[in-house]
């Protein structure tokens, strides 16, 4: 019986659920799923410019793990724009840092400070907002 699997810890969510490339007439329904923390790590290593011992301590795994999904996360982008693929991110196996929200009405993903009252979104200031969950 194989070991569980330990959550890797995501800072904030992507900014997007898809991702598709603009000009193609390609109207192909396949796609490529990117997960949570395969999106973390591409971030905190092509992005932030950490190392990846300093990565995995951020998202709470090992070195080589961290490795593994950064290679996953890489491969996955470069067959989507090589192939003309959409990206759809999907939430795998990982643990939110903080609470989460998403507005129903423009789709913007923010957190609410325990100080202000009043639930809306940052953006629209609608009141239509769902608690992302941190354990799908």
């Amino acid at each position: 019986m194989p070991r569980r699997r330990r959550l890797r810890k995501v800072v904030a969510p992507p900014g997007f659920k898809t991702f598709k490339p603009h000009g193609t007439n390609k109207t192909d329904s396949e796609y490529i799923e990117l997960l949570y923390e395969e999106y973390e790590a591409i971030k905190l290593a092509d992005y932030d410019l950490l190392n990846h011992e300093t990565a995995a301590k951020l998202m709470g795994i090992s070195r080589p793990t961290f490795a593994r999904i950064h290679e996953s996360a890489r491969r996955k982008v470069a067959k989507a724009m090589v192939e003309v693929k959409e990206i759809r991110t999907a939430y795998g196996n990982a643990l939110l840092d903080k609470n989460w929200y998403v507005c129903q009405k423009c789709h913007a993903r923010f957190t609410i400070p325990k100080t202000q009252k009043r639930h809306c979104c940052a953006i629209c200031s609608s009141t239509d907002i769902n608690f992302l969950k941190n354990d799908i």
